[in-house]
Formats: structure tokens, sequence, C-alpha cells
């Protein structure tokens, strides 16, 4: 009588706020996990859960049947999967890469060449959905890349969130996730602008969140991060720091297809003046203190 085969090994580069999220989900789903971060807490968090620990991203990829990378920045993705002492060195012919940051449409296209080159398979992966959205199975992975692989691959994705789509060639995924991001940027912020209004004509916040969630004006931004704008606390789901390296791509992906973003431009404004007063670190929700420094001066200057 045969045995059942083995799912397989998930290797995650990357356990902040959302690898350890979706490092949760897969263990969850019973799914073996070999994962690094250069913070150990972050890896001790991974091995509480029963996943192992590794001492880098070739360890990761050494360890593993796939390779998850989930890291901040373009130049951390770059690096981490094609550096001298990353996931391409170590890895194994077929061995498949996802790639779940949000970086460029052109990293990623060019992501897909390089590992292709090296007898490697791509998935272009982005998430779509706060950390903690994540941790509690809400969200969707927008895919890009051979849809063979993307159909081998999408029970795993599906044990973590609930929608797997895929979008098409590398490349494309990706632009889809910055489009999601465009739409994040603006809700969060005329969330942030509608909750200034109601609380300064004299509403409570958070029933003003309670009863527009239930009508016409009801968004998952206001459900997400209306309570934390109503009680004027901003733990990071998405730190606002990190949503500025969103939106400079999402202008710069503007630019190469020829799409005008003038409402875009005026929430990025306001999203980076929030940043130059000392928010970065917090939840992009505390955009709604611009605009609660902008009502005080308005009021001062009538």
């Amino acid at each position: 009588m045969s045995r059942p085969a083995q799912p397989a090994t998930l290797g995650i580069v990357g356990l902040g706020l959302l690898g350890s999220a979706i490092a949760a989900r897969l263990r969850a789903a019973g799914r073996p996990v070999v994962g690094h971060d250069i913070v150990p807490a972050c890896v001790e968090r991974l091995v509480a859960l029963g996943g192992t620990a590794a001492k880098s991203a070739a360890d990761v990829t050494r360890g593993s049947d796939a390779v998850l990378v989930i890291l901040p920045s373009l130049a951390a993705v770059e690096s981490v999967i094609l550096g001298a002492e990353g996931v391409v060195a170590a890895a194994r012919p077929g061995q498949t890469v996802m790639q779940m940051s949000t970086i460029s449409p052109e990293l990623t296209r060019r992501l897909d060449v390089e590992l292709k080159a090296h007898g490697l398979t791509f998935l272009d992966c982005p998430v779509s959905g706060t950390s903690g959205m994540v941790a509690r199975g809400n969200g969707a992975f927008y895919v890009g890349g051979e849809r063979a692989l993307y159909e081998r691959w999408r029970p795993m994705l599906e044990s973590v969130l609930p929608r797997a789509y895929y979008i098409g060639a590398a490349g494309q995924a990706m632009l889809l996730k910055l489009v999601a991001n465009l739409l994040v940027a603006l809700n969060s912020a005329s969330v942030a602008e509608a909750l200034t209004m109601a609380t300064q004509g004299g509403l409570d916040g958070g029933l003003v969140v309670d009863v527009l969630s239930g009508g016409a004006a009801a968004s998952q931004m206001l459900q997400v991060r209306g309570p934390m704008m109503a009680g004027g606390q901003f733990p990071a789901q998405m730190k606002l720091e990190l949503f500025m390296k969103d939106l400079h791509l999402i202008q710069d992906a503007a630019q190469a297809c020829g799409a005008a973003l003038p409402l875009t431009d005026v929430a990025e404004r306001l999203f980076a003046a929030t940043q130059a007063a000392g928010h970065g670190a917090e939840d992009l929700a505390v955009v709604i203190t611009e605009m609660q420094r902008r009502t005080r001066e308005g009021a001062h200057d009538g």
C-alpha cells in the first residue's frame, strides 16, 4: 500500500508582518515551513509555530521545494534572489521561486528571465491584503507566469488565502497589485477625510464607522482602517514608510503606460506630509493626523 504524498516544504525569506502571517496560515494548514529573516524575533515566531529556522536565504532554498520571497524593498528582493549567496545560487533545477513582495513590473519581468535562464521556474505572486487581513485568511493572491505552474501551486496558495487569481504573464500580476494599492491609497485618504469632517461636526467616529460600513459608503479600507482612525491608534499592518515605496512604484508604472493619476498625486502628497511629521513606522491609517492638522490650521486661519 503506497504512502500518501508528503506536502511540499515551503521556504520563506522575509518573516516580517506579511511573511509571518503567511507562515502562520501555511502552518495552520499543516504544511512544512522553513524560514529566514535578519530579525531573530521573526524567526523565533516561526519556530514557535512548528516551523524550521534557516540561517540564510541559501539555506531556505536548499531546505524547501519552493521559495516564497516577501521582502520590503526592490534592492532586497534582487539581492536575495540573484545575489552570490542567494536563492539562485543554492537552487536545484526546476525549483520554483514565488516573488510575493510589492516590486516593479520591470524588475518582475527581469527576475522571470534570469530564473528561467538558470533552469528555475518563477511565479509573480503579490498579495492583496494587509498582514492582519491575511492572518484572518482574508485577501487574495494575484499570480503571473506560466499557467501550468500556477495550477501546480494553486492548492498551496489557496490554503493560505481563499482566492488565487491567474492574471497573465509575469509582470502583469504585479501591475494589478499596484492598481490595487492605488485604490488602497485613495480609499484610505478618503476615509480619513470623511472621518475628519464627521468628528469636526460633532459626530462620534466609532459610530460613523459602524453606520457607514453598512451602507453605500462601505469599503474594505473603512472596515480595516476606519476603527484605527476613529480610535487614534495606528498599529502597523502596513507601515507608512513602506507604503510610500508602493506609491512611488505606482507613479512609475503609470508613467510607463501613459496613465494620468491626478487623485493619486494628491493622496501621495498627504501621505508624504504624514511621513515627514514622523509617522513612518505607523500604519498608513495615520494619514488622518495630517487631515486633522490641516483642519486645525484652517480653523486658526479663519
